[in-house]
């Protein structure tokens, strides 16, 4: 299987520890830029159907707001109730000074 990266938006387009909505083929996900890498989430808490995107990064982490419930930016688990179940983590590349994300595999 391969991934299939698709642009995201432009590197300049995302400030440190503010995520940012975008949606990728039908995939809403939330991008961060933090401790100098950038990640992609999926944009839905894996609790309740609230985009995560609008809420606070700190650690690598990024909070859902209207639970609690942080999810690492690496892997996609919970760090705390409510929520039990992870969020999907998409692979992101940068090629000059655009940001790709690949949010489905081809065989």
């Amino acid at each position: 299987m391969t991934n299939t990266f698709v642009r995201a938006c432009a590197l300049d387009e995302l400030e440190d520890d503010t995520p940012k909505r975008v949606e990728l083929e039908g995939v809403p996900v939330a991008l961060v830029r933090t401790e100098g890498e950038v990640f992609a989430v999926n944009d839905i808490c894996s609790h309740a159907n609230v985009s995560l995107s609008e809420g606070e990064v700190e650690d690598c982490q990024i909070e859902c707001w209207l639970h609690g419930s942080s999810f690492d930016l690496r892997t996609g688990k919970p760090s705390g109730l409510p929520a039990t179940r992870p969020v999907p983590v998409y692979p992101v590349k940068i090629e000059g000074d655009d940001v790709l994300v690949s949010v489905t595999q081809e065989s």
